[in-house]
């Protein structure tokens, strides 16, 4: 069984990632995550180019790191 990367692993990602490293990342599938960022509902931020998406690594770390985000 795979296990999930820890924050010191993803600090060295690159500035984003692809959608199923960050669903790694989070413990769920990309599937999940997909539908997530399609209905607007991400718990991360995320970019879209053309038909792909990919998770901002800084927005990853910020919540599985437990830092809020700020309030608006």
């Amino acid at each position: 069984m795979k296990t999930r990367p820890t924050l010191a692993d993803i600090r060295k990602w690159p500035a984003t990632v692809s959608v199923p490293k960050g669903a790694e990342a989070l413990g769920c599938s990309p599937n999940h995550l997909h539908a997530r960022i399609k209905s607007g509902d991400s718990p991360v931020k995320t970019l879209k180019f053309g038909t792909r998406y990919v998770v901002i690594t800084a927005d990853l770390l910020r919540l599985l790191s437990g830092e809020d985000r700020g309030a608006a």
